[in-house]
């Protein structure tokens, strides 16, 4: 056996060898690999991230394309006001597991928890295609969360076992280049498909290539469990994982009964019943918040969320910094398609209307990491980033019936290149504060405030939007009969706006443009609280090697 073989027989990895030798790729004994060498775990590197990378293509894709499906499917079922739940439920499943995915995959291998990630993923799409009712729909959404944000997690995971500090923006850049990509064409997806053979097969189309997926992984990507095998279920925090859920479900439960949704046939639609539900379901959704952080702090062996960390401002400021800013992009991003719509579009147009903020995406991300790169400086990079994002939402909230279509898409860009900029620029500030044992951790964390905020900012928007319809329907269209009916309509079927008599379609249509206003304001203000949380964090080095990231 020649010499090179059984150098390369020394680095395969087994069951019980580390993840990163030495954190560099250097035998335990210190040597420095060769330029071949280095050269080949590039290579190795660059076809393991691709193959995962696939993985949050789709999960993008799926995670945008609803956002054309949303009028059709409530079409559909007759349930406009509750397309909310619709994301909601997909980010619930998020924000609930993408902080378990560095723990779980820690112990039972990152491979494992792609695949399990990717049959969750399947089984959830699979069941949004088949649906026989919105309900069903939003079980699946669930389960489809669970999985993308699996995938999405497992990614940044491995990326940062893998590569060098100083390079982590530009593979997270990469990386969101997949997520970019599958964002753009997403809605445009979506709107072709239902337009030509209806909503359901835009879910039932991706099921060869999530089985692709699974497959690429199944092949490519060998990491090796680091990990003892006992205690492996004791060291899971289920305590942390259930307090987060209910208060998250209870949260939302509450904002949509207080003028969250609007009027079923039937009721009244001055009922304040859902008012009065409300206020108790917040309270109790803050006692399950109060219980998360006890858990956390005092009785989880290894908490989801560890407190400890908030101590300092940088990890702190680009947490927040996350959460507020899904909260606007979450809040703002799934009516984007009404008010196309609203002004005459298709559903596939609607869908290339996005197309704009997907690319901004890949873009902003990119363009930052290659800057992270070569400056090693990012601090400015951050407020820059959510000044552009900031900026393009107030353009959103300018838009009229006749806004020019240059400007839709300078609006749609600048908000597109400020969120994608700023998750390469909030991650890369998390992990040059902490040691690399702890990355996967603060990644996690990191995915648990970016969930978190996009499902309540997604409940923000649809209660800022439901509310507001309903008053601006009121002032406009007044309380006899024949309006009350017009306003259960048009709120539980986006279509009938379009089947309106001449003389109540244009007030209804104004009713809808100032709610979309009113959604836009609200993504601004989170928008400026993020860009806030952000200016409190410093400036650390990014190390170009993984050894000299201690």
């Amino acid at each position: 056996m020649t010499t090179e073989a059984l150098q390369d027989e020394r680095l395969q990895p087994d069951e019980t060898s580390p993840l990163l030798r030495n954190a560099s790729g250097a035998e335990e004994a210190g040597c420095t690999p060769s330029p071949e060498a280095e050269e080949l775990s590039n290579v190795k590197l660059f076809t393991i991230l691709c193959s995962i990378w696939i993985g949050v293509f789709l999960a993008a894709l799926d995670s945008t394309v609803i956002s054309t499906l949303l009028a059709p499917i409530s079409t559909s079922f007759q349930s406009f006001a509750t397309v909310g739940w619709i994301t909601t439920s997909y980010l619930i499943s998020q924000a609930a597991l993408q902080p378990l995915a560095g723990k779980l995959t820690d112990i039972f291998g990152r491979r494992s928890g792609l695949l399990v990630s990717n049959t969750a993923f399947g089984i959830g799409t699979l069941m949004c295609g088949v649906a026989t009712s919105e309900h069903v729909i939003i079980i699946g959404r669930v389960i489809a969360g669970a999985g993308g944000g699996g995938l999405t997690t497992l990614s940044s995971i491995v990326a940062s076992d893998l590569v060098p500090l100083r390079k982590r923006g530009l593979y997270q850049g990469f990386g969101n280049i997949a997520y970019g990509t599958g964002a753009a064409l997403g809605g445009l997806y979506g709107g072709v498909v239902s337009d030509w053979i209806g909503w359901r097969w835009a879910f039932l189309l991706q099921i060869p290539l999530i089985i692709v997926s699974a497959l690429l992984v199944f092949i490519m990507v060998r990491i090796p469990v680091n990990s003892s095998e006992g205690g492996r279920l004791q060291r899971i925090d289920f305590r942390g994982s259930i307090s987060l859920v209910a208060f998250l479900v209870l949260f939302l439960l509450a904002l949509s009964n207080t003028h969250g949704e609007g009027p079923k046939r039937g009721e009244d639609i001055n009922d304040t019943t859902g008012s009065f539900i409300g206020w108790p379901l917040g309270a109790a959704s803050l006692v399950f918040l109060a219980t998360f952080i006890v858990v956390e702090k005092r009785y989880a062996r290894e908490p989801i969320m560890p407190l400890d960390i908030l101590h300092d401002r940088t990890i702190t400021g680009s947490l927040l910094s996350f959460m507020f800013m899904t909260m606007a992009m979450f809040g703002a991003y799934f009516y984007i398609p009404i008010y196309s719509m609203l002004t005459g579009s298709t559903a596939t147009t609607a869908g290339l209307r996005l197309t704009p903020y997907a690319a901004g995406i890949s873009l902003g991300s990119l363009t930052v990491g290659y800057i992270m790169n070569a400056t090693g400086r990012y601090y400015y990079l951050g407020l820059l980033s959510l000044t552009s994002f900031i900026a393009g939402l107030t353009l959103l909230a300018s838009f009229t019936f006749t806004t020019p279509t240059s400007l839709q898409i300078l609006a749609l860009s600048l908000f597109g290149i400020g969120y994608g900029a700023q998750l390469t620029v909030g991650l890369c500030a998390l992990m040059a504060s902490v040691k690399h044992s702890q990355q996967a951790t603060t990644t996690s964390a990191s995915y648990l405030f970016r969930a978190t905020g996009g499902t309540i900012g997604a409940a923000i928007g649809s209660a800022v939007f439901q509310s507001r319809l309903q008053i601006e329907l009121l002032e406009r269209l007044g309380k006899s009969k024949e309006a009350k009916e017009i306003m259960r309509r048009v709120i539980n079927d986006f279509d009938e706006v379009r089947k309106l008599a001449p003389e109540w379609r244009p007030r209804v249509e104004d009713a809808f443009m100032e709610s979309l206003h009113a959604v836009f304001f609200t993504a601004m203000a989170l928008g400026g609280a993020a860009l806030v949380a952000m200016s409190f964090i410093r400036e650390m080095p990014l190390h170009r090697r993984l050894a000299d990231h201690k």
